[in-house]
């Protein structure tokens, strides 16, 4: 699926659309310079010494070292002897300030692939570094897989599991729920295997833990036997589509929806268990679609009305009259997640389901009143699990994201959406945009002071702490 700015404009041509439009605003619109001022590039950044960044380029940081340790014992020994703060990273992919530390950054990638498979308890052990999409290619050659997966998989296990990743099911939990146990290093440098029986608590905080309890350096996981998707993706109007999202998320077993800014049309894409001969999908499809939107918006956003007329025209003439607008098959990892090569910044955040559709309505509208808006906002469904940490461990939540392209302002997440995602009883994404503080998050979360606590006796002296996780646990922090 796929409309260009050529044919968009064509197509609204066509449809007897761009006669007697006011020029004036045509001109000054097209001259219109969408980068934010404080937009750098990667190579516009000149600091001495070694630098870190972000996937989008807004968290940095120059720190005393960046190590890769290619063995655990080599990390135990570095974290037990160092005097510095350490905060560890797997792929950056996370908007928050989780991972920028004046003192050492330590780069989890080493520490990856299967370390021990056992089909007959349906269990692996992964390194904590192992890439998403390689773990499960390997469990893949193996007859095996995750229940399900995030839509980005490039992410780190370490990562994704320490910041409450998830993808979509109202039956399926975020992918930390996998967890049957980890091997953790702390403050001290000592190796500690974390079990629900081992250590109840430790092992509760741990598997959402922003990576402030310590190292983690293995993961023991359950898993299934690997298994095939449909994948169907309709365009319908949003005001058609927007009132089953309920009754959707139970029909399907995964279902998302997508509203596109000032279109009045939603991507509505779901996945169901396929048996049969797989046929596979074009990659990237999703963000051609995103380029062309953004094409549409920088020629046609000047004139709301066009261009909501040129996208219904294209929907109208260029997609199937019944059925599916795209239709594949293949193995659950290849169709759930992609590696998203176009870069952006996201604020979610996870509204009790209950809300869900009041909260989607209103964020829709906003963003339908900002003529530069063109990137789908985001509404999943994840299931109930009970980390201290997960922002679901209080029943089924609906999360949902809204985006900018990684060089245009999203000051706007903070000053109009986070409100609106707060009025509605909604929890942050831990690696995504979000303002909130220690206050905020004592009366969010029922286990939040004792993470706190727990946090404090397994490093007293704080050396897994950095600035950013000072302002969120309240406490004081001098690097």
């Amino acid at each position: 699926m796929a409309i260009s700015r050529r044919r968009a404009l064509q197509i609204a041509a066509g449809a007897g659309v761009v006669a007697a439009v006011p020029a004036v605003n045509h001109i000054r619109w097209n001259a219109k310079d969408f980068t934010r001022e404080d937009y750098l590039t990667e190579t516009a950044v000149k600091s001495p010494g070694k630098q870190w960044r972000n996937w989008s380029g807004i968290e940095r940081a120059t720190p005393q070292d960046i190590l890769s340790p290619a063995s655990e014992d080599e990390l135990a020994s570095l974290v037990g002897s160092t005097k510095t703060q350490i905060r560890p990273v797997g792929s950056g992919h996370s908007f928050t300030g989780l991972v920028p530390s004046d003192g050492t950054i330590i780069d989890m990638g080493r520490l990856s692939g299967l370390y021990a498979f056992y089909k007959a308890s349906q269990t692996a052990t992964f390194g904590a570094g192992t890439r998403l999409r390689h773990a499960a290619k390997i469990l893949s050659d193996v007859g095996m897989g995750f229940p399900n997966l995030p839509d980005i998989d490039v992410q780190t296990l370490a990562g994704s599991f320490s910041t409450g990743t998830h993808g979509t099911g109202k039956t399926l939990t975020a992918i930390h729920d996998y967890v049957s146990g980890f091997r953790l290093i702390t403050a001290n440098g000592e190796i500690l295997d974390v079990t629900h029986e081992s250590h109840p608590e430790l092992f509760a905080a741990g598997k959402v833990s922003l990576g402030a309890l310590g190292i983690v350096t293995q993961y023991s996981l359950n898993v299934v036997p690997k298994f095939n998707l449909t994948r169907k993706l309709h365009l319908i109007k949003t005001n058609e589509i927007i009132d089953q999202i309920y009754e959707l998320a139970d029909s399907h077993r995964n279902f998302e929806i997508l509203p596109l800014p000032n279109t009045g049309y939603s991507v509505v894409i779901t996945h169901d268990i396929f048996d049969g001969d797989v046929e596979g999908r074009e990659p990237n499809q999703d963000d051609a679609f995103i380029h062309d939107m953004e094409g549409l918006r920088s020629k046609l956003g000047w004139w709301p009305w066009l261009r909501r007329k040129a996208f219904n025209s294209y929907v109208s003439s260029e997609l199937p009259k019944e059925g599916p607008a795209e239709q594949s098959t293949d193995e659950y990892w290849r169709l759930l997640a992609t590696s998203r090569p176009t870069k952006f910044n996201e604020i979610e955040y996870h509204i009790p389901m209950e809300n869900g559709l009041a909260a989607i309505k209103a964020i829709n509208e906003i963003m339908n009143k900002r003529p530069d808006a063109f990137y789908p906002i985001e509404l999943r469904f994840t299931a109930q699990d009970d980390a201290w940490l997960s922002p679901f461990n209080d029943g089924v939540r609906c999360s949902i994201a809204v985006h900018a392209p990684v060089n245009e302002p999203y000051e706007f997440m903070f000053s109009v959406i986070e409100p609106v995602m707060r009025k509605f009883g909604g929890r942050p994404h831990w690696g995504k945009l979000h303002s909130l503080k220690k206050d905020d998050l004592l009366a969010l979360y029922p286990r939040f002071g004792d993470f706190l606590e727990l946090r404090k006796d397994i490093d007293p002296q704080g050396k897994f702490l950095n600035s950013y996780l000072g302002g969120l646990f309240g406490e004081s922090f001098d690097a």
